[in-house]
Parts: C-alpha cells; sequence; structure tokens
C-alpha cells in the first residue's frame, strides 16, 4: 500500500546519491540471456547480447575501443575515467542507456558536444563524479538524467529543458544556489515527475518548478522562504520534503501549500517553526513536524483534515496547554500519533476515536486516570516510557477500555507495583526502569497471550516474586530480569520460555533443577553476575535440548559451561 511506503520515508535521510538508477528498467543483467556473447568486444568487458556492453569496475583509466556501433546500453560504472572522447562517443548514437557512475570525470573532462550525435539517449547516469557545471545540452531523448553527488554549481536551460519525455532528475548532493537555476530551466520538459535538488545550498524554493512535479526532495538546504506562487502549479504534488531547512512562520503563508490538491506526505521536520502551517491540503495522510519550535496545536489548522493517518510532532514545545482537546478531535482516520520529546503533564484529551498507536515517552505525565484512554478503544500500541508516573497515580481502571492493546510501554517511571487491569491482548510489556519491589500474580492474572515482558533494572529479589507468578504467562517467550537483586534462578518460569535475560544481578549458584520448568529455552544471559568456575551444576542443562548460547562473561571466574547435544531435526514429509 502507499501509507507503508510513505512510512518507510519517515525514517530515511532523503535519496540515495544513485537514485536514479533504481528507475533504470533497460539495463540487462549478466546472464540474462543464453546468446554466445559477440565477438566484438572491448578487452575485460563483458558483452552478454548484441547491444549491451559492461565494463563495470575494471579500474579503467581510459575510455575503451573496440564497442559495437550497434550498442545500446554502456555501463563504465566504478572506474577511474577522467574524460569521455568526444570521437568514441559520436559513434554509438543507438545509445539508450549510458552508465558512468563514480568515475573522476570532470566538467572539462565532458565536452559540450559530447553528446550531440546520442538522439535516443533516455538514461544517464553520471552521480559521483567531479562535475563543477551540469552539462549544456542533454539529448531531447532523455527519460532519466542522475547528476547527484558531484560539485555542481550551475544548471543550464537545455540542460534539461526541452525534453518532453523527461520523468526524473537527480541533483542532490551537489553546490547549487538558487543562482545556478535558471528561471527556464524545465521549459518545454512537461512531463518530469521527481526532482530531487536536496543537500545542496537553495535558500528558498526555487520559481518555475516544473508543473507535472510528483515528488519534490529539498531537504537539507538553508532554505528560510518559500516565495508566494512558488508551489502553486504543482498541484500534481504528493510528495514534498522540506525537513533540515531553516523555515520559520514568516517563511510561509496561508496559500504556500493550498494549491497542492493531491499532496499526501508532507516532512517539515527541522526546522523552526512555533506553529502548524495554515492552508494545509485535506489530502495529507502524512505530517511531519518534529524537531521544531512548536508551542501550541490551534485547532483551525488541522481542521478538516480527516484522512490524516500519521501526525508527528515529537521534539517539540508542547506544554500543559499546548494540545488543546479541540484540536485533534477532528482527525477521524488519524492511526498514529508521535508526541515524545515535548514537556506534556497529563494525556492529550479527546483522541480521535480510530487511534491506534499513541507515542508519548520523554514527556512529564504524572497521571493516568480512569478516562484519559476511554475514547480509544482501539489503541494497539502505547508508549508513555519515561515520563513521571507513580503507581498511586495510575487509576486501577486506566486500561480498561483497551482491548486491543498489543504493547503498552512504561519504562522509566516511578512504578513500584504492576499496574492492575492489564489488557488481556497484550503481547509485549516494558516495565524497565522502574522501582519495582514486588512482582504477585494478580495483576498478570488474564495475560496469556504475553510474549515479551521486561522488568530489567528494577528492585527484585527471587523472595519479592510471589508464588504462581510465572504460571500466568503460559505464551511468554523473552523474560528478562536483568540488573536486578536476584540471588538464584527464579523457579518455576514460564514452560514457554525461549530466552532469559538475569545478567547483572547476584546469581553465584545454578543449581542442578534451575530450568526443569523450562524446557524450550534457546538463550541464557547470565553475564556481570556472582559465578565462578564450578558455580553451575553439570547436569544444569539437560533437559534444554534447544539451548544454543549461554553468556557467562564478566563474572568473577571463567565458568565452565556444556551445551547439551543438538536435537536433530525431522525430515520434512514430502507435500508437508
Amino acid at each position: 500500500m502507499r501509507l507503508s511506503l510513505l512510512l518507510l520515508l519517515l525514517l530515511l535521510p532523503g535519496p540515495s546519491p544513485a537514485l536514479g538508477m533504481e528507475e533504470d528498467a533497460s539495463f540487462p543483467h549478466l546472464g540474462e540471456s543464453s546468446q554466445p556473447p559477440p565477438r566484438a568486444c572491448p578487452p575485460r568487458c563483458s558483452c552478454p547480447r548484441a547491444d549491451t556492453v559492461d565494463c563495470d569496475g575494471l579500474e579503467l583509466r581510459v575510455f575503451p575501443d573496440n564497442i559495437t556501433r550497434a550498442a545500446q546500453h554502456l555501463s563504465l560504472q566504478n572506474n577511474q575515467l577522467q574524460e569521455l572522447p568526444y570521437n568514441e562517443l559520436s559513434r554509438l548514437s543507438d545509445l539508450r542507456t549510458l552508465n558512468l557512475h563514480n568515475n573522476l570525470i570532470s566538467s572539462e573532462g565532458l565536452p559540450d558536444e559530447a553528446f550531440e550525435s546520442l538522439t535516443q539517449l533516455q538514461h544517464i547516469y553520471v552521480a559521483h563524479n567531479r562535475l563543477s557545471v551540469a552539462p549544456q545540452f542533454l539529448p531531447r531523448s532523455l527519460r532519466v538524467a542522475d547528476l547527484a553527488a558531484n560539485e555542481v554549481t550551475e544548471i543550464f536551460p537545455l540542460t534539461f529543458g526541452e525534453k518532453p519525455a523527461l520523468r526524473s532528475v537527480y541533483l542532490h548532493n551537489n553546490q547549487l544556489s538558487n543562482a545556478g537555476l535558471p528561471p527556464d530551466a524545465f521549459r518545454g520538459s512537461e512531463a518530469v515527475a521527481t526532482l530531487s535538488l536536496s543537500s545542496n545550498r537553495l535558500s528558498y524554493v526555487p520559481p518555475s518548478l516544473p508543473p507535472s512535479l510528483e515528488r519534490l526532495h529539498l531537504q537539507n538546504n538553508i532554505i528560510s522562504k518559500v516565495p508566494r506562487g512558488a508551489l502553486s502549479r504543482q498541484t500534481h504534488l504528493r510528495e514534498l520534503y522540506l525537513q533540515h531547512n531553516q523555515l520559520t512562520d514568516s517563511g510561509l503563508d496561508a496559500t504556500t501549500f493550498s494549491k497542492l490538491h493531491r499532496l499526501e506526505y508532507l516532512d517539515l521536520s527541522h526546522n523552526q517553526l512555533a506553529t502548524v502551517p495554515a492552508g494545509l491540503p485535506h489530502t495529507l495522510a502524512v505530517l511531519h513536524l518534529g524537531r521544531n519550535r512548536i508551542r501550541w496545536v490551534e485547532a483551525a489548522r488541522l481542521r478538516g483534515m480527516r484522512g490524516l493517518r500519521y501526525l508527528l510532532l515529537q521534539h517539540n514545545q508542547l506544554g500543559a496547554t499546548g494540545l488543546p482537546a479541540r484540536a485533534l478531535r477532528p482527525l477521524r482516520g488519524l492511526h498514529t500519533l508521535h508526541l515524545y520529546g515535548n514537556g506534556l503533564d497529563r494525556m492529550p484529551q479527546a483522541l480521535p476515536r480510530h487511534l491506534r498507536s499513541l507515542v508519548l515517552p520523554h514527556n512529564h505525565v504524572t497521571m493516568l486516570g480512569a478516562r484519559d484512554l476511554a475514547a480509544t478503544p482501539g489503541l494497539a500500541e502505547l508508549n508513555l516510557a519515561y515520563n513521571h508516573l507513580a503507581s498511586a497515580r495510575v487509576h486501577r481502571r486506566a486500561f480498561r477500555r483497551l482491548r486491543a492493546l498489543r504493547s503498552l510501554d512504561l519504562a522509566g517511571n516511578q512504578l513500584t507495583q504492576l499496574p492492575a487491569g492489564l489488557p488481556a491482548s497484550l503481547n509485549t510489556l516494558r516495565l524497565q526502569r522502574n522501582q519495582l519491589r514486588v512482582l504477585e500474580p494478580e495483576p498478570l492474572a488474564g495475560l496469556d497471550q504475553l510474549q515479551e515482558l521486561s522488568l530489567a533494572h528494577n528492585r527484585l529479589r527471587v523472595g519479592d516474586i510471589g508464588p504462581g507468578t510465572w504460571h500466568e504467562l503460559p505464551a511468554l517467550q523473552v523474560l528478562d530480569l536483568s540488573h536486578n537483586e536476584l540471588s538464584f534462578v527464579p523457579p518455576d518460569l514460564p514452560e514457554a520460555l525461549e530466552e532469559l535475560h538475569l545478567q547483572g544481578n547476584r546469581i553465584s549458584h545454578v543449581g542442578p533443577e534451575a530450568f526443569i520448568s523450562t524446557p524450550r529455552l534457546r538463550a541464557l544471559f547470565l553475564r556481570a553476575n556472582r559465578l565462578h568456575m564450578t558455580s553451575i551444576s553439570p547436569e544444569a542443562f539437560l533437559g534444554l535440548p534447544h539451548l544454543r548460547m549461554v553468556d557467562t562473561t564478566g563474572n568473577p571466574e571463567q565458568v565452565l559451561v556444556r551445551l547439551p547435544p543438538m536435537v536433530p531435526r525431522r525430515p520434512r514429509s514430502v507435500g508437508a
């Protein structure tokens, strides 16, 4: 789905230096054809088809001779070429793909007339070279041009202008300023859908961008302003990346984004905005405003955005009154809300009913009331780690309505006991770095779907763990009890357990029946305890046929460990 692709883009810094190469479907792969290679092929190169010459990664310093005139696809990437000889290149009039990625070609080594005879050229890749200016003339037939990761400071009108078939242009990681982009840089090129100008020296959004744009990358520049009307013709734009710039509220106005009626993804993170921009398109599915200076979310700015799925407001300056209830209620389609790293002292009120993920760590939330989460029964992920929650201020019915909750993170708070009323649907529960001193079976009753439980960095002793506690967790596979005050392995651990963390405790002895209840154990961590050479009984692991790792480093002495013999896998029957 499209939203899955957009989510992935949130975690990336921008287009890769050779992003344009992803659109080349025309260069054949080696071994694609069973035909014998043609007789005329440059030394050491590969010619799997009559129209293909592959000289990739041969440390070539000179343009190869003996390239067939019939060549349509020529790869010279990953060599040490410094120039392209006009007389050799002009012979290849049928060339459709020219790959020069990752060489040492300078603008002086790329004469303006080099491409005059290449009237069929559709894909050119010159990324990761040493061009200081773009070629003045590129063929009219061009579809994809990748000049990324050079030292380009100037583009000419006919570099990308008058190219009716041009679809993708990659200029990221260069040294382009606004002065190096002529106002008619894309005149006559009305099909450009992707333009990457990220990681340059642009101080404002260039005017006269192609109206056909669908994806525009402008991140990692020094943009402080979007001139009025600069984006008024880009009515097909679906993705706009403006993160890591110097945008302030005065650099935008109510009309900046108002014409972008198809915009789905807008990234304005890592700027200097103090408010949510006005005039945002109602078509947005992802709005990234993290790492700004936003103190207050004005309700009117998000009104009508019923299709918004992901709202990211992490690492801003939202305080106690920064998120009024009426601001979020209209976002009926909101799936994920990221608010970590702000100054909120309580749960946001009137959350959208269909919210699935609420990420709120590193705030100042001190309490969780009975109805704070009542409006979001479909919540599947709740992260309240590293707040100021104390057990006395977490209501026993706080989680009562969360019947779909799969992951609950309460790490780094001030809890002294497990919260009551935990949802039976939980799959993961994180309670590390609290002040837990007791573990009773009652709060864990009914958690028969829980597979991962972290209780690390608390104050638990074996005597503080009530009898029958682990019997309440029949599906538990990963248990982290590291960095507590355990003096021996807790008894009666869950039978389904596969991974057990006990590092950083006070364990000095492991008896023969320590793991009798955990026959499926695969990994055991015992490092940094008080074990000596013979502290572990030789019979301790006899009933663990799946055990493959025991970590005992960092103890006072090297510990002798004998793993049980590997269980042979049963052969799979045909048709199974």
